[in-house]
């Protein structure tokens, strides 16, 4: 699990973003050098600057590597998408960190900046999204036309590719089952409810704080009710301050676990015992945001990662996983979302709230004054 995209995730680095941080001079890389197309590929924001997709397919290859950043293998079936990317590009991806929550692969472009080693591309939780779009490159895919404008940034900076919704996972076989937040008070929770990531620095951990905060009587502009409700959690003994990961969940070390439905699913499929419930009255859902490292050191390859991330073959890998694919409503009307998959993504019946990034930013100052207090 991604704390939130957050810390937790069970899976070995395969490219070391720490520790390279010295008085060694940045290595050079190509970035600065034209294409053969005779484009600078930095400056690129749409596949037309390369000549069209060909050209763009060209200019990749010719870098012959990507880095991504803070993507465990089961979050949002990433090991199969970056396996079809890889076959089909013959790019061969190098996943570094994915345990890293949304600031710190923020982090990790700013300290290797100028090295070949910084990630390429970014996929964040909206708050930290939102305060570095600065760091952002634009570009603009080839069905940019087909996502629908709340889901992007104008001169795409970012764009969203998959959301969820906030759930409770639960192992019935070692705790009561769970039916609604109130229950994560009671004694016999004590010591097993876990959250996924810190809030101020994890979308997945965030949006738990939020829900937590309308079962409380809050909302999208006050999450103030959710940061009480985990103080009361803590001061009963109940709140677990370990993020949990896949390997916590199958032994038994976070019972309970706040996160996204799609990352909670997948340990049904490995635990029998394992159980979802997404709060009906209390629906939080949330989307993540795809960008590009303006200083990427294969910026050719990150722009045919976001293109393949959001054609027909990306998004229905994102589906099989268990995520909503920003451009599902389209792709269902249209017959191109494969139907398999589609019967997957879960329906909410009732309001759902997703924040406004004006309310996010409004929580995010919130639980920055007031989240390590309750939680201490």
């Amino acid at each position: 699990m991604k704390f939130s995209r957050l810390t937790a995730a069970a899976a070995a680095s395969v490219l070391l973003l720490t520790g390279l941080i010295g008085c060694a001079p940045p290595e050079k890389n190509n970035a600065e050098e034209q294409t053969e197309s005779g484009v600078n590929a930095r400056a690129a924001t749409s596949a037309e600057d390369f000549g069209g997709m060909d050209g763009l397919v060209e200019a990749a290859k010719k870098e012959g590597e990507l880095n991504v950043i803070a993507l465990p293998p089961t979050w949002a079936n990433y090991a199969a998408i970056i396996k079809a990317f890889e076959d089909k590009y013959g790019i061969k991806v190098n996943s570094g960190q994915p345990d890293a929550s949304s600031k710190e692969e923020i982090n990790a472009a700013n300290q290797q900046r100028g090295r070949s080693t910084a990630p390429d591309v970014f996929d964040l939780g909206q708050s930290v999204a939102l305060a570095n779009t600065a760091m952002f490159a634009p570009y603009k895919v080839a069905v940019w036309d087909d996502i629908p404008m709340a889901y992007k940034e104008r001169e795409g900076a970012w764009v969203n590719d998959y959301g969820g919704y906030m759930s409770i996972g639960f192992d019935s076989a070692k705790v009561p089952p769970v039916t609604s937040v109130n229950d994560l008070l009671k004694p016999e929770y004590n010591g097993k409810v876990a959250l996924n990531g810190d809030p101020t620095q994890a979308g997945a951990a965030f949006s738990g704080v939020l829900m937590v905060a309308l079962s409380q009587g809050g909302s999208a502009d006050d999450i103030a009710p959710g940061v009480e409700f985990f103080r009361k959690l803590n001061e009963a003994g109940n709140f677990l301050p370990v993020d949990p990961t896949p390997a916590t969940i199958e032994s038994g070390q976070t019972p309970v676990v706040i996160d996204w439905n799609y990352l909670n699913a997948v340990e049904t499929k490995k635990l029998p015992s394992w159980q979802v419930l997404v709060p009906p009255d209390h629906a939080v859902a949330g989307y993540y945001y795809q960008a590009i490292n303006k200083d990427a050191p294969h910026p050719a390859a990150a722009r045919l990662w976001q293109e393949f991330l959001f054609s027909d073959e990306g998004q229905n890998l994102y589906a099989a996983g268990g995520v909503r694919p920003v451009r599902a409503d389209n792709m269902m009307a249209d017959g191109s979302l494969d139907q398999a998959v589609a019967a997957s993504i879960p329906v909410i019946d009732g309001p759902v709230t997703v924040p406004s990034p004006e309310q996010t930013d409004k929580a995010t100052a919130y639980l920055s004054d007031n989240w390590a207090e309750a939680i201490g």
